[in-house]
């Protein structure tokens, strides 16, 4: 049974005004930046990054706060090379798509060794994200992440309760918005991009299809036992998949891996912008 002691304060009071508010512009343009101010007020985030999701496909930005001086780092990098290896978009390719879920219960066990952390996400300076996750369509996944920095609020305890009670609501709302602007958006998010094509082409012609599993594993930060555990084989096996990824492909390292990824992430690019 609801409780007329939490719906009598003052503080409830506000909370449904807002949402009144955020009820009222779900299907206008102006939806998201209210979301942001709504969410902010909430949990003092440092920043917000609104991406959609439809299957192996480039992310779609739709709305986000960043200063143009961090927009290299921050939106560009990712977007056109790092997003493959996000724990996020592999929470949503892997079937996740509803709920409020923290960065570091999503990572592999050796997110801050990997090179994807070194060569782009620890530049973003951020101690803590959290994402909450709406399906908004049949094949499409809404991701608002919220991203604290050390020189910011952090995300309490009570703060991401709060963020999981909301959270149902917010997954409606993030669907009605969906439902009367995705046609802005839906063209462009059903594109292909190089990063993609790179993932399926890198390795080709020197690697067997599951070594390339363990090459993606590999670089977004899985360790030997944590890539077994994903693809259901032993540990023993990953070892001898990797030294034949390190021969066939002439590296010693995995940071020499990776280097080698973006130069192929940069041709495959240039290939598709054509002359």
């Amino acid at each position: 049974m609801l409780s007329t002691d939490t719906l009598a304060t003052a503080d409830s009071q506000a909370w449904h005004q807002r949402l009144a508010q955020l009820i009222l512009a779900a299907g206008g343009v102006g939806f998201p930046a209210l979301l942001e101010q709504t969410l902010h007020e909430l949990v003092g985030f440092d920043t917000i990054l609104v991406n959609t999701y439809q299957a192996q496909h480039r992310p779609l930005l739709i709305h986000d706060n960043y200063p143009p001086r961090r927009r290299e780092q921050g939106i560009e990098r990712y977007l056109s090379e790092a997003y493959l290896l996000d724990p996020f978009f592999k929470a949503v390719h892997d079937g996740l798509a509803s709920g409020v879920h923290r960065l570091r219960e999503l990572a592999p066990d050796r997110f801050e060794s990997s090179d994807y952390y070194h060569h782009y996400y620890r530049a973003l300076g951020l101690t803590d994200e959290v994402g909450l996750f709406a399906r908004v369509d049949a094949d499409v996944v809404m991701v608002v992440s919220l991203g604290f920095r050390e020189d910011a609020p952090r995300l309490t305890r009570r703060g991401l309760q709060a963020l999981r009670h909301v959270a149902p609501v917010l997954e409606v709302l993030l669907g009605e918005y969906w439902k009367w602007q995705g046609q802005r958006f839906q063209e462009r998010l059903a594109e292909r991009e190089p990063v993609e094509a790179a993932f399926d082409s890198f390795g080709q012609e020197a690697l067997t299809a599951r070594e390339r599993d363990i090459v993606r594993l590999l670089l977004a930060g899985h360790s030997t036992k944590s890539a077994a555990r994903e693809l259901d084989i032993s540990d023993g096996t990953v070892k001898v998949h990797r030294k034949h990824i390190y021969q066939r492909l002439a590296v010693s390292s995995q940071s020499q891996l990776f280097r080698l990824f973006l130069d192929h992430v940069a041709l495959v690019s240039r290939r598709q912008a054509g002359p």
